[in-house]
């Protein structure tokens, strides 16, 4: 070889090293195209510089969305078919239903509807578009829209007002939608909806301003409301709605009274009843407790049995308990929170060996409850798990997979929001064995916060190893050790809490793993020597990780080392939990039974049942020598003797 044409090839190389890859190239023009489509700067886009990228439909669809409703149905359905297997498929037809809606372009929007849209004022473009073609479905439709307790959109009043000329929606629809309107407190809504009413219901009326006025009025107010006594049914809902609301101990007297003096239709009545009944045990009032309990036998609603079982509990009434289990539906007397207590409370009526038969019923799930039966019975929890190996073959296939493609394309042009919809579209729609695939890729990956995500969408319940992945496990195991906290428990919290999301934001400002607030977070760096974080520093995972624990370890030190306590702490505050030892019961299933907030009570049971599954995991995915809670959580007191201050 020749020294120039040595000197060349170094040359050549040189220069190729100093430019950007044709990929990386295609992907800043690409988020440049989009970002100028977004904003219809269509002059900005370099169309050539695009047209082979495999985001190219995302620019499309901004150019083809705003060219509706003039836009020619074919095209819009060219496009869904083109782009079956994206969400942009799903945009484009629930953005052309609502512009052609708008537009008054009925035919064009049944041509690209593919059934009931979704969206209040999709649905009504839709059934105004059946007016003339499915009248009687447009009727069905229009009535179920309109019986709401608020303002419906704009998009609405074509079909209403067709609706209301047909004489589809007549008067005691608008007196009912009144009423609903009442109920939600929506007082503009119940003028508008006043003024529709003719003078035949003028009495009824009368009866609604005396009862807007006073609850107690129901036992003074006529009994029939309306032509034909058509409005009785709503008037006595909406005001028995507010009045149980408002004194559940009053309301029940005066139904009572009034109750039988009332035609009304089954849905009305049971619905009065159901909240009297519902409010009754949830303040503790045990008035009329017979015609209580024979509303909830009567009606068999899970959430009333639930609340019956519960209220049993904390009486101690033990054949209670059994015999509202036994009335619960057959599918909510199978869980294992309900074989649980039918076993204990069979145990306590000493009937061991049917007891021990509902303990083996509830140990056969991986939850609080069946893992509290497995330790009645003296044996290793059932975590069924399911252990996935993804083939090397089929690991290379799905990097090829388009929509896998689409969603590390718009990782890399820093579109999450979009990459996400891809993603959990895929998973989606994916048979068992490809959501598999894309999970075990999310895991190659490292997108934690997305694994876990795809093992819900994808109803992977079992594969444990995807759900409770070992993320930040060194940080857990140190700052834990640290602050001489359970690692395992940390875990459990963190999962729940943010489902791995490091940069979680919740709705009350609490942020990260862990789900700090910011307050909480400056004290606790105030106090380590580390000071105030602030609003995107606690979002650190390692910071967070370390803040969390010590608040934690805090908590579990104010309750004597117990973790139980401290978990119903981290959730609703230890102001809240040290009034609930106060007042408790003693052992600590009836505890977590007894805890009042149901978020509350679901949070403490899944994060003590996490901390199983983390420390199992650990071990290779066994839970022999795995144990929920210690000795000394078990057996102690839940009480007030728990406060540390004590």
């Amino acid at each position: 070889m020749s020294p120039s044409f040595g000197r060349c090839k170094a040359l050549i190389a040189a220069t190729l090293c100093c430019l950007p890859l044709a990929g990386q190239a295609d992907d800043r023009a690409m988020r440049e195209a989009l970002e100028a489509a977004r904003n219809a700067q269509w002059e900005k886009v370099d169309r050539g510089a695009i047209e082979d990228h495999l985001l190219v439909g995302y620019v499309d669809y901004h150019r083809l969305r705003q060219r509706l409703p003039e836009l020619n149905p074919d095209r819009v359905l060219a496009y869904i078919e083109r782009h079956a297997d994206s969400p942009l498929s799903d945009w484009m037809r629930g953005q052309a239903i609502a512009k052609y809606g708008h537009a008054g372009r009925p035919a064009s929007l049944l041509a690209v509807a593919d059934g009931v849209p979704e969206g209040t004022a999709r649905q009504c473009y839709y059934y105004t578009a059946l007016l003339d073609r499915a009248p009687q479905d447009a009727a069905r439709g229009g009535r179920d829209l309109w019986l709401v307790g608020r303002s419906q959109p704009d998009a609405c009043d074509t079909l209403f007002d067709t609706l209301r000329a047909r004489g589809e929606i007549g008067q005691a629809h608008i007196w009912e939608r009144m009423m609903l309107a009442w109920q939600a407190g929506e007082t503009g809504l119940m003028n508008y909806l006043g003024r529709q009413l003719n003078t035949d219901w003028q009495s009824a009326r009368a009866s609604l301003d005396r009862l807007r006025k006073n609850y107690a009025a129901v036992t003074e107010v006529p009994a029939c409301a309306g032509p034909g006594c058509r409005g009785s049914g709503p008037l006595f809902a909406a005001a028995m709605h507010g009045f149980t609301r408002a004194d559940t101990e009053a309301a029940l007297e005066a139904w009572r009274k009034v109750a039988p003096h009332l035609s009304l239709e089954a849905r009305h009545r049971d619905a009065i009843e159901r909240d009297l009944a519902f409010y009754a045990m949830v303040r503790d009032i045990d008035q009329h407790g017979g015609w209580r309990d024979e509303v909830v036998a009567r009606l068999g609603d899970a959430e009333l049995l639930e609340l019956r079982v519960r209220s049993a509990l904390a009486e101690r009434d033990w054949p209670g308990v059994i015999d509202w289990v036994h009335r619960m539906p057959d599918e909510t007397r199978r869980e294992a929170r309900w074989q649980y207590w039918l076993g204990r409370a069979l145990e306590q009526q000493g009937d061991p060996a049917t007891a021990e038969r509902a303990y083996a019923a509830a140990a056969d799930e991986r939850n609080f409850f069946g893992f509290a039966a497995a330790d009645r019975l003296g044996r290793p929890y059932a975590l069924n798990l399911e252990r996935n190996t993804i083939d090397e073959a089929t690991r290379r296939s799905v990097t090829d997979w388009p929509a896998v493609r689409r969603t590390e394309a718009l990782r890399r042009i820093d579109e999450p929001g979009l990459a996400n919809s891809e993603w959990y579209r895929a998973v989606a729609r994916a048979t068992p064995e490809q959501a598999r695939a894309l999970a075990d890729y999310a895991a190659q990956q490292g997108w934690l916060a997305e694994l876990v995500q795809t093992t819900i969408v994808g109803q992977m319940w079992d594969a444990l190893a995807w759900r409770f992945p070992e993320a930040y496990r060194d940080d857990f195991l140190h700052w834990g050790g640290v602050a001489d906290v359970d690692p395992y428990l940390l875990m459990g919290i963190a999962r729940r809490e943010s489902a791995y999301n490091p940069v979680a934001l919740s709705p009350a400002g609490a942020r990260g793993l862990m789900q700090l607030m910011p307050a909480t977070a400056a004290q606790l760096g105030r106090r380590l020597g580390i000071g105030d974080p602030g609003p995107y520093g606690v979002l650190d995972p390692q910071v967070n990780i370390r803040l969390g624990s010590t608040y934690l370890g805090e908590l579990i030190d104010r309750y004597s080392g117990n973790r139980l306590a401290a978990a119903a702490a981290y959730n609703a505050g230890p102001g809240r939990v040290d009034r609930w030892l106060r007042d408790a019961p003693e052992e600590f299933d009836l505890f977590v039974e007894s805890i009042p907030f149901r978020e509350t009570r679901s949070y403490v049971q899944a994060v003590l049942a996490y901390r199983v599954i983390f420390e199992s995991l650990s071990r290779g995915g066994e839970s022999e020598g795995v144990s929920m809670l210690s000795p000394a959580e078990k057996t102690v007191r839940y009480d007030r003797s728990l406060l540390a201050s004590n």
